[in-house]
């Protein structure tokens, strides 16, 4: 083994030294946090810069999180639709005709719009991914906003 190690490798080695110590240990507090830092040199300053970067992370994490959960939901409810709506045609063809009819083509278009959603919904990546999870972190603000906004107007206009 060499005496040179690449930052990505000292990253490895002291994640895996820090979790083994702390096996035993479900969290570090604050105060060890701040000791393990101090023994590996860094300042207060570049702690507390890293634990705000971590934290914006975290938050934006959490965020993609519950966009995709959204989508996942939303997708589940086009296809209980898609289920509902097309067993009802398809059984109205039966009974009008005896065979698939009109329904077929009703099938066949709408299953390839659910499928397209499917598509976008879990296998979204790259630029197009940032693009819709912006749009939807702008109108679940604008939503948070007006709902805000009518709280605070409604129980005053009912007093």
């Amino acid at each position: 083994m060499g005496n040179q190690y690449s930052q990505d490798d000292v990253q490895q080695i002291l994640h895996l030294a820090i979790a083994r110590q702390t096996h035993e240990q479900d969290d570090l507090s604050r105060a060890q946090l701040i000791e393990i830092a101090d023994e590996m040199g860094f300042t207060p300053q570049e702690l507390d810069e890293a634990e705000q970067a971590w934290l914006l992370r975290k938050d934006q994490i959490g965020l993609e999180e519950q966009f995709d959960q959204y989508r996942q939901q939303r997708l589940k409810q086009n296809g209980t639709k898609y289920l509902i709506v097309n067993g009802f045609l398809v059984a109205l063809d039966l009974i009008a005709g005896g065979g698939l009819g009109f329904s077929l083509y009703i099938i066949v278009g709408w299953g390839l719009g659910l499928a397209m959603q499917g598509r976008r919904t879990y296998g979204l990546k790259g630029e197009e991914y940032d693009r819709r999870f912006q749009t939807w972190r702008r109108k679940r603000a604008l939503k948070q906003s007006v709902d805000g906004i009518v709280n605070r107007i409604l129980p005053a206009s009912i007093s």
